[in-house]
């Protein structure tokens, strides 16, 4: 199967990539500037541009059965604070030229990462958390990730929205633990390597269709 991975030079989506490839699939990605891609393998593609680039995004997406995506609003440093490289609406943007393009290329599976703490588990989430969200450049990000989880309700795609925890950048092979409407309650971490793990499977075995999944370790 050929997918199309969106964020694939991320910290979380580089992960995806290295897991795409153990379990063979052929990789389209979509990515700024390909003169700093370092990955070698003869069954990735690479395509220059930005999902907001409507005539890019179609190139990529040309050829494939599925889409996955760790796209997020990024800042220039973790500092709450720090100014944001990427625009407020880049989430956005993107979904609305994925859902255009998806009908008319015949893709119809569609598995993105937004967070714990978008939406309607914004109340689950500690409440420090929530302040930092209200009054930082955290919350843009969730804000517009809430905007393109709402654009996928209103599509005909079959999608999964994996929402992770805190994430880290650990090695380990601990256990996911999906909580749906905040039962059970996730625990506060989860490294990105398993959640890479995670929207594979999800990809592989066809779960949670239409379905919001927070995922953490137990």
């Amino acid at each position: 199967m050929k997918i199309l991975i969106l964020g694939g030079t991320g910290r979380t989506g580089a992960f995806l990539v290295d897991e795409a490839l153990k379990q063979r699939y052929t990789i389209n990605i979509l990515l700024r500037d390909k003169s700093k891609w370092q990955h070698n393998s003869t069954a990735i593609t690479l395509f220059e541009g930005t999902p907001t680039d409507k005539a890019a995004l179609q190139q990529a997406m040309q050829g494939c059965e599925a889409i996955l995506s760790t796209l997020n609003i990024s800042r220039k440093s973790d500092f709450p604070w720090a100014p944001l490289r990427t625009p407020t609406d880049f989430l956005s943007a993107s979904m609305k030229n994925i859902i255009d393009l998806a009908g008319e290329l015949q893709i119809n599976r569609l598995i993105i990462t937004t967070a714990w703490g978008v939406s309607e588990t914004k109340k689950d989430v500690p409440g420090w958390f929530r302040w930092v969200i209200d009054h930082s450049n955290v919350g843009y990000p969730y804000r517009d990730h809430e905007l393109q989880e709402t654009l996928l309700q209103q599509s005909t795609l079959n999608f999964t929205v994996v929402r992770p925890v805190g994430l880290t950048n650990s090695l380990n092979n601990k256990t996911v633990q999906v909580t749906i409407k905040n039962q059970p309650k996730p625990s506060l971490t989860i490294s990105r390597q398993n959640v890479a793990r995670f929207m594979i499977k999800v990809l592989q075995q066809d779960l949670y269709l239409h379905q919001f999944v927070t995922v953490s370790e137990q």
